[in-house]
């Protein structure tokens, strides 16, 4: 089987990095773990076992990503990108070792399917498809898309197949964390969607993005606050949300009342306080000092 060098980001992982590594290393023959100065275990038990640790100070997912494909001492034909709350099914696994030895040389990167488990609950409705997301590809041949919010990996060039079998997201940390972390993602889309009204930020396009931003950007253009109404309708009521039980009522409301209605929220308070459209000095310093994210 061709080589496999695998890629993961942590910041206070002890959790869920030893699974990972365990996981992941049944088809790696490196494993390099970018960790931005954790305060847990994490370095610790991933060096444990047998993980190559590098520190890297943290600025966004895409910019940290991108150093670590341009510095870090990759050996493999492959390279394969892990969160540290993933693992791969016994699935993916096989299929991943029976169908890369006879990869055709024009296939530079693979998609894989994803799931998601909440709340001990596999999210099997409330979308159209599991997402397909580029996990793995030729060393050299993949870059991170530089975004604030949804940043992807994107082949430089060649053609891509999508695998069968799928990885999944388990995080085992509770709701105050998953709140948490959700309330840094609305401020870095309100940047982003704020930031590309005023010319800050560069559309993404290209490679498959372009579809989602244009989803985005209709989103945007229905009335604040009433969307997110019409969200958790469509995933929750049309796309069978409630299929999933209780796990699938929560997951629906934090979706939409807690996250997309945050955002809304947060577009008010800063059109509030900066006008509807803000200068770029004045969106960034808004975005340092009130968002915490670190722009230059």
């Amino acid at each position: 089987m061709p080589q496999v060098s695998a890629i993961i980001l942590t910041f206070n992982e002890e959790r869920h990095i030893v699974r990972c590594i365990r996981n992941i290393g049944r088809i790696a023959r490196e494993i390099f773990v970018v960790d931005s100065f954790s305060s847990d275990r994490t370095c610790e038990l991933a060096e444990a076992e047998g993980a190559h640790v590098v520190q890297h100070p943290y600025i966004n997912q895409a910019q940290q990503f991108q150093w670590a494909l341009e510095n870090l001492p990759c050996s493999g034909e492959w390279v394969m990108r892990m969160d540290a709350d993933e693992y791969l099914t016994d699935g993916l696994i096989a299929e991943i070792r029976r169908k890369l030895p006879d990869m055709p040389q024009d296939v530079t990167g693979c998609y894989l399917p994803r799931d998601v488990i909440f709340l001990g609950k596999n999210m099997r409705h409330g979308r159209i498809a599991p997402p397909k997301i580029l996990r793995l590809w030729r060393r050299g041949m993949a870059y991170v898309e530089q975004r604030w919010m949804d940043e992807r990996c994107v082949v430089k060039s060649g053609r891509t197949i999508v695998l069968n079998q799928r990885f999944v997201d388990h995080n085992l940390n509770g709701l105050s964390w998953w709140t948490d972390k959700h309330n840094n993602y609305s401020n870095r889309e309100l940047a982003v969607e704020v930031g590309g009204r005023c010319g800050l930020f560069p559309g993404a396009g290209g490679n498959g993005l372009a579809g989602r931003d244009r989803k985005k950007s209709r989103y945007y253009r229905l009335p604040p606050f009433l969307r997110a109404f019409g969200y958790f309708f469509m995933r929750y009521v049309c796309l069978g949300g409630f299929l999933d039980g209780c796990p699938g009522l929560i997951w629906a409301v934090l979706q939409a009342f807690w996250y997309r209605f945050l955002i809304d929220a947060k577009m008010y308070e800063l059109e509030l306080n900066l006008g509807r459209k803000p200068s770029a000095g004045e969106l960034k310093q808004y975005m340092r000092s009130d968002l915490n994210l670190k722009v230059n």
